[in-house]
């Protein structure tokens, strides 16, 4: 097979094992983007290779006036666009499990007309009263939806399961946070909710745990007596786009780091579980969380910087700032990079930061943890130049795979020094395409393995090491905006972050390049 050929992988092995039982997947806010671009092509995708039962169903619930029809062929557009070519038999069979109700969700009345369709679907298509709700719809619906499913008597079916998915955001603070913890424990039980989360659906994502415990070369030194530090980017070309409106109440540092990057961050930290399964895997993270230094509205000018985008090029073309972006405030401060340092007050990591940054209008699209290793004790052939150290690098996207940097002696009479790649890339060592994030995750939930969802208490935890610095940041407007341009790497203030002899790593350079080489 060619190395350019990608291709799905084979499921028949996978199909005994990992097959749910039958259900119906009722989706709350089914006309919107979500849905067109990423779960319907999931949950197609799955359907297709047999990872579903035959009798899978779905059922659209949103405010947009829509015939089951209709509301299929959307769906087959959807597929199309955004999730490659569908087989029309394949389709028919798919389509066939697709109802819509058009409704309010927050009227309770309404709820009736669910109930009447889920269970004609369990009478003609078997599927047994097993129930997922997503909830693809803006954080305000949450629980009028949570509760007007209790009040129909659909929370809690008899001899049958239900469960929910939330999207994030998941609070705005801790204390919203809390207390939507608290109102949804009083209508689903935690092992019924899964907070999703789609970067752990990412291939590199749950690849950096078979990476770290499945090979024993790489734990003995992922750890304080080897490691310098390490660096997770979360960078974007993009701008806002359309979501002005959700940006300006969140910013980049609700956006990404309180979710995504401490989910990455505890993945690279955590410690070894005794058992690979939801339950000790969330364990171990929760750890991670809890031994991080605490920090107060005082300490944020020392380990978080902010930014916000001024116009720039990207990709060579120019680019307007934040504040002149459609449905924003002209005076805006919310911002669009975040750069954080953090500290794990552990036996493994003590005195070893951390380094996160997220941002948009950045110089590239990259996703990835570096982890530098420290120099070695005694310098031998060092010359005009320094040699640059050990590093591992997880990339999560665009590329995604695992570099790792050495250094090498060129070919020659002379000593000279040069640092070298090896090179592992999912496209090329597996000859297929890395899987939509939500398939996985979808899947995983029809399972009832909330191993890749994040829970309660990790949320609440994320939530309390973050607060102070939003706190800090109202109180403290930045006087400062914009101050970086579109295309560049954000802020020069966060470079006063690292240590001294850190900086940040540039994900724009090729892992390939070689380095100047030294005599």
């Amino acid at each position: 097979m060619s190395a350019t050929t990608l291709e799905r992988p084979q499921t028949d092995s996978v199909r005994l094992e990992r097959t749910p039982d039958p259900c119906v997947m009722v989706i709350f806010g089914a006309s919107g983007d979500l849905t067109k671009r990423k779960l319907l092509p999931a949950v197609y995708m799955l359907f297709k290779e047999h990872l579903v039962p035959p009798n899978f169903s779905i059922v659209g619930f949103s405010r947009s006036p829509m015939s089951d029809d209709e509301f299929r062929s959307h769906m087959r557009d959807g597929v199309e666009e955004f999730g490659g070519p569908v087989d029309t038999a394949t389709w028919q069979k798919f389509a066939a499990g697709l109802r819509y109700i058009s409704a309010h969700p927050h009227h309770p009345e309404e709820y009736a007309k669910l109930t009447g369709v889920l269970s004609e679907l369990d009478r003609e298509r078997g599927t047994g009263g097993n129930r997922v709700y997503y909830l693809a719809v803006p954080p305000s619906s949450f629980l009028p939806i949570v509760r007007n499913l209790q009040a129909a008597g659909l929370a809690q079916p008899e001899q049958a399961w239900a469960r929910v998915i939330i999207e994030k955001p998941f609070g705005h603070d801790l204390e919203s946070a809390q207390a939507l913890n608290c109102e949804l424990s009083k209508v689903f039980r935690e092992e019924q909710i899964y907070r999703i989360d789609h970067y752990l659906g990412k291939e590199t994502v749950q690849n950096l745990l078979v990476f770290r415990f499945a090979n024993g070369i790489f734990e003995p030194i992922w750890n304080r007596r080897y490691v310098d530090h390490v660096q997770i980017t979360a960078a974007e070309t993009l701008g806002v786009e359309n979501r002005a409106s959700y940006y300006e109440e969140a910013g980049a540092l609700r956006d990404m780091v309180q979710n995504h990057m401490l989910q990455l961050l505890t993945m690279t930290a955590m410690e070894p579980p005794v058992a690979f399964d939801a339950e000790t895997v969330r364990a171990e993270k929760v750890k991670v969380l809890r031994a991080i230094r605490p920090l107060c509205s005082e300490d944020t000018p020392h380990c978080a910087v902010r930014g916000q985008y001024g116009p720039g090029q990207i990709g060579g073309e120019k680019v307007v700032g934040y504040r002149q972006e459609p449905g924003v405030d002209p005076n805006s401060n919310t911002e669009t990079f975040a750069a954080v340092k953090l500290h794990i007050e552990n036996w493994r990591w003590a005195g070893v930061p951390f380094y996160l940054r997220a941002g948009k209008r950045l110089a590239r699209h990259a996703t990835e943890i570096a982890v530098q290793f420290r120099q070695p004790p005694l310098r031998l052939f060092e010359g005009t130049h320094a040699i640059p150290p050990n590093l591992i690098v997880v990339r999560i996207q665009p590329d995604e795979g695992i570099a790792l940097r050495f250094s090498a002696k060129r070919p020659g009479p002379a000593t000279r020094v040069r640092d070298v790649n090896m090179d592992f890339r999912y496209s090329t060592s597996f000859g297929m395409a890395s899987a939509n994030a939500y398939e996985r995750l979808l899947l995983d939930c029809m399972l009832g393995d909330p191993s890749l969802f994040a829970s309660s208490r990790f949320v609440e935890l994320g939530w309390s090491l973050l607060t102070p610095m939003l706190e800090a940041w109202k109180n403290h407007p930045a006087p400062d905006f914009p101050n970086y341009a579109a295309g560049t790497w954000g802020p020069a203030a966060a470079d006063k972050l690292m240590d001294y002899g850190q900086s940040w790593r540039s994900p724009s350079q090729s892992d390939d390049d070689a380095a100047t080489p030294m005599e």
